[in-house]
């Protein structure tokens, strides 16, 4: 929670975060399946109840200035950032998908959209709300065909690995009327050459260093 307000202070439009499930099923925002890397705890995140998951230390991994940080659920990221900036959703397994549908429904004004790897979870999950914002991630295969499957589920973005992006990828994804959003960019020579090529949106781990990017006036 730590990391997002100082996000929103540096004027991002968009939050990005994973979604997991607790053993007793509440949806909590951390990236990894397991809560070692990032917290005091151990194991896997779906092994622990949500009591248990929120005492947990996730702040001194990163500095001892962020002790006592815990693992926020998504209704709290919601309650505190819906309506003021987007939210990008990113699920790894249908029945967290599930509970995010059902969340979502009890916070209308959060503009969200949901992301994934997995085309077939996002079929799913379209089957299950015709209305729900998707984004198909990419990082490997052949980008035509995940292309394709984003027009195909009504995608409103096109989430490429920033290595992968060239003028022929968005030039397929322009004429689909298909927003492309880069990840990861923390560089701002990296970040000014995807603009300049088209795309639409950037993912950064350092959003200040991006935030006063400006293009030429011809671009």
């Amino acid at each position: 929670m730590a990391a997002f307000a100082v996000a929103v202070e540096c004027g991002v439009d968009g939050l990005e975060l994973d979604i997991h499930l607790s053993r007793d099923g509440v949806p909590v925002v951390i990236h990894d399946e397991t809560l070692d890397r990032t917290t005091a705890g151990h194991g896997r995140v779906r092994g622990k109840s949500w009591s248990q998951l929120r005492r947990l230390d996730a702040g001194n991994w990163f500095s001892g200035a962020f002790a006592g940080e815990s693992i926020p659920a998504l209704e709290e990221v919601l309650k505190t950032f819906g309506g003021r900036v987007r939210l990008n959703l990113e699920i790894k397994a249908f029945a967290a998908g599930v509970a995010v549908l059902e969340l979502l429904q009890r916070y209308p004004h959060a503009e969200s959209v949901v992301s994934s790897f997995d085309c077939r979870l996002l079929e799913r999950l379209r089957a299950t709300d015709a209305s729900l914002p998707i984004a198909v991630l990419f990082a490997a295969g052949n980008w035509r065909h995940a292309v394709r499957r984003a027009v195909g589920l009504r995608s409103v973005a096109f989430h490429p690995e920033a290595v992968l992006v060239g003028r022929p990828m968005i030039a397929v994804c322009r004429q689909a009327q298909l927003p492309v959003h880069a990840w990861t960019v923390d560089d701002p020579v990296t970040a000014k050459s995807l603009l300049r090529a088209g795309v639409n949106g950037l993912f950064s781990n350092h959003p200040l260093a991006l935030r006063d990017l400006t293009l030429p006036a011809s671009s």
